[in-house]
């Protein structure tokens, strides 16, 4: 491939130019692979099962540098000479199948090496983010000089028939599509270090080719089951962590509860249950070391909390205090272990679990039973957090440390709503978590590889799916309109003009997708698929998350989505696209502009109704008209007053209050923001370390849910008043709101290095300190003043 083919390949997929051109070989690109995608044979393809593979091979010297490329359906843990080196692939679809790149140089030696690999395929049980094809596994080297770990039938395999699938499902009514538990028979074939190079495979098989020619990467064959691209994404972080406490102990007494260091002896013929405590919520491989105890059965259920016995009796969730256990049992995500009664038998889960309470359920046989470990290693994004924020008029940093602790939890290989629940990628989530990582950590690879999954995902009707990867495709067109939405902000906050050219055509099919669906005057009527705006719950005509719509079948928070859709189309053509683009679409939002303060304007509340009826109100409705500027200036105080006080109108859930307070800091109450946190406190009152997916905390399903991290964005964007005001951060505009505080001083990141504000108030003056990589304007109380680059100080 021609270097600039190859750089270009690169760019629209998001992977650094700069970081990979040196380490992927054009042919890798370019070229049907050396390597075969190998199996274990006789092996049902699609079915579940865990393989084992390994390869022996010489080398006559340690070398610099030995690239290897690597990917497997559905996942892989890779092994050089015992240590792991690399787990994937990053999660994608058929037609932009993921693989990592490694130098694993630092892990080979002169003389006799092994590179070996566990590769799971959880077939039917298989989580609903987890597309696949077949099992299969691949792996080549990146030039001629490591063309000897090739995969071929060279490679030896092993069938694990210890592993079995413990069916899905949580213990109680809730959606649940995160994968099945495993069931672990240690009594079967269970090879022990069959990762190094000691290893006897002397009784392993031969691991066949799939198909009848070398893996494909992208573009380079009519027919290739995997479309190989390189992973955009880093290596993800991996942490070892305890438990922080025993909560609950049935059956035995523990002589020794220290966590770290642990040595549990269970006699014979007991039945034991131990309540473990991580102290917060966390993704994680659970770990735990067993010696002896033949025949021993242990069960392990995950949770993010307790839950209320006597309403889990009526199918109902209530969990009150996540820190409270008494009257409440625990439910949720299992496995199960038989031991075999060997000197030391390891459980690590293939894939991580989701969990703040762990119980060990375990009856020994007739012989006792000790545990030397129970540990876990966290799993999460590389992300590192560069902001801060200090006062001494208010501790901002728990909201801050549990929406960053929610936010890493849902960030994996791609963004999640959840990581217990679904750990699937929806855009309504990821348009808050992308800014989150912006102004959290700087870092806008997820975000960038969210995008380019989303866009993927288009149907021939010109939406997007609403979440993607999913086996299962589901459509919430209104999502697609807040895929826009996050186009625009990379733009704004990242910069790469040309990344976001390239999805322009994108963004039109979306809206030529709605276009089919307007009436003559603009206003929408029978849009197909789930209009998803928010939960909302026992208010007249919203049901399902959609929000009302009249007798005739209009809806105005589905016209206002479209018309912010418009507008955010319009802004982009004009800077990136086509001028007759921008034009007709600007064209289109005056016209829907005029036509919902016509249709849906009730004079005598001073709000927008949901319906032509005007028979319903909402937050939703009256958020979007002031963000659109359906409702002008004069009349931003009597609507902001609504929002806030009035109760009959629909509310917005933790979600949705993000669009909410935006529109309520166009409003001009921005100094109010800190007292608009109550959902935000009561999840702290009640326990939780992550922010709950609903504004019903007692009842949520899901104790995780990053959309509800919006605070880690206006904390900097509101309070301290930082924001973009060009492409890609190169002005910036400050604008505090500080409401009663008399002393603040936080950073974020910038892509020009970083962004530090320091307010004090001494007595009627304000101090200001100002350090900025770029150039812009500070706006104080209606006047606005130049900032220079670098430092800049004030006295107002």
């Amino acid at each position: 491939m021609k270097t600039q083919s190859l750089k270009l390949l690169l760019l629209l997929l998001g992977v650094s130019w700069a970081t990979t051109a040196q380490t992927i070989h054009p042919d890798i690109l370019n070229k049907i692979w050396s390597a075969y995608w190998i199996a274990a044979p006789q092996t049902v393809p699609q079915a579940y099962g865990v393989y084992h593979f390994r390869k022996n091979f010489e080398l006559p010297q340690q070398p610099s540098d030995f690239t290897i490329h690597v990917s497997a359906d559905n996942r892989y843990k890779l092994f050089v000479n015992g240590n792991v080196i690399s787990q994937g692939p990053a999660r994608g679809d058929l037609s932009y199948w993921n693989f990592e790149t490694v130098n694993i140089a630092p892990y080979l030696k002169k003389g006799k090496n092994t590179i070996a690999a566990i590769v799971w395929n959880e077939g039917n049980f298989r989580a609903e983010g987890q597309i696949s094809h077949r099992t299969a596994f691949v792996l080549t080297g990146n030039t001629s000089a490591e063309k000897i770990v090739d995969t071929n039938p060279t490679w030896k395999s092993f069938s694990n028939q210890a592993y079995q699938p413990l069916s899905k499902g949580v213990g109680h009514p809730a959606y649940y599509v995160a994968g099945a538990g495993e069931l672990l028979d240690f009594t079967k074939t269970l090879p022990s270090n069959w990762n190094s190079e000691n290893f006897d495979d002397n009784q392993w098989v031969t691991a066949e080719r799939v198909g009848w020619r070398g893996a494909c990467p992208k573009g380079i064959s009519d027919i290739n089951n995997w479309m190989l691209v390189p992973s955009a994404l880093p290596e993800m972080e991996y942490k070892k962590q305890y438990f922080s406490a025993i909560r609950k102990v049935e059956g035995v007494t523990l002589t020794n509860p220290n966590l770290e260091n642990v040595s549990w002896e269970i006699p014979a013929n007991t039945h034991v249950k131990i309540l473990l405590d991580q102290g917060f919520l966390t993704n994680a491989f659970p770990k735990i070391t067993f010696q002896k105890g033949k025949d021993t059965k242990v069960g392990l259920t995950y949770a993010e909390a307790l839950m209320d016995a006597d309403a889990l009796k009526k199918r109902q969730i209530l969990k009150n205090n996540r820190n409270e256990i008494e009257g409440k049992i625990i439910v949720g995500r299992k496995d199960s272990l038989l031991l075999s009664g060997k000197d030391s038998e390891v459980f690590e889960s293939l894939t991580y679990r989701t969990f703040r309470y762990v119980q060990l359920e375990i009856q020994t046989g007739a012989e006792p039973l000790t545990i030397k470990e129970i540990s876990s290693t966290f799993v999460g994004f590389p992300f590192t957090q560069k902001a801060q924020l200090q006062s001494a008029t208010i501790d901002f940093q728990p909201y801050l440390n549990i929406g960053w602790r929610t936010a890493r939890l849902c960030a994996v290989d791609t963004y999640m709503d959840c990581p217990y629940y679904e750990q699937l990628q929806y855009i309504g989530d990821a348009r808050i978590q992308a800014l989150v990582s912006y102004f959290n950590a700087g870092d806008d690879h997820l975000a960038r590889n969210a995008l380019n999954q989303m866009e993927h995902s288009r149907m021939a009707e010109g939406i997007t799916l609403s979440r993607h990867p999913s086996f299962s495709p589901q459509q919430i067109p209104t999502f697609s309109l807040w895929y826009i939405g996050m186009l625009q902000d990379y733009l704004k906050y990242r910069g790469d003009a040309n990344f976001i050219k390239e999805k322009l055509q994108g963004v039109r099919n979306i809206l030529w997708f709605f276009e089919k669906y307007q009436n003559p005057e603009g206003s929408l009527r029978k849009v197909p698929y789930w209009i998803f705006t928010d939960w909302v719950e026992n208010r007249k005509g919203w049901s399902n998350g959609e929000a009302p719509y009249g007798k005739n079948g209009s809806s105005a928070v589905l016209d206002l989505q479209l018309l912010w859709g418009y507008q955010v189309a319009a802004d982009l053509e004009s800077q990136l696209g086509m001028k007759a683009y921008a034009e007709m679409y600007a064209q289109k939002a005056l016209q829907l502009k005029k036509m919902i303060l016509q249709k849906y304007w009730d004079a005598s509340k001073g709000i927008l109704a949901d319906t032509e009826d005007k028979d319903v109100f909402s937050q939703h409705a009256n958020s979007l008209g002031i963000l659109t500027g359906v409702i002008s200036p004069n009349n931003y105080a009597q609507v902001s007053n609504k929002l806030l006080n009035d109760k009959s109108l629909a509310p917005a859930s933790i979600y949705f209050k993000y669009y909410l307070h935006q529109a309520l800091v166009k409003a001009g109450k921005g100094d109010e923001y800190i007292a608009w946190l109550s959902d935000w406190k009561r999840n702290i009152e009640l326990g939780l370390t992550t922010w709950a997916e609903i504004s019903e905390i007692e009842h949520a399903r899901s104790d995780c849910h990053a959309w509800g991290a919006s605070p880690n964005i206006e904390f900097y964007r509101v309070i301290l008043g930082i924001d973009s005001d060009a492409q890609g951060f190169s002005k910036v505009k400050i604008e505090p709101h500080l409401g009663n505080l008399t002393q603040i001083k936080g950073e974020m990141p910038h892509p020009q290095g970083k962004i530090v504000c320091d307010y004090s108030q001494i007595g009627n003056q304000w101090k200001i300190q100002i350090e900025s990589p770029v150039e812009g304007t500070f706006v104080w109380k209606g006047k606005t003043m130049l900032l220079k680059k670098g430092q800049n100080q004030f006295k107002l």
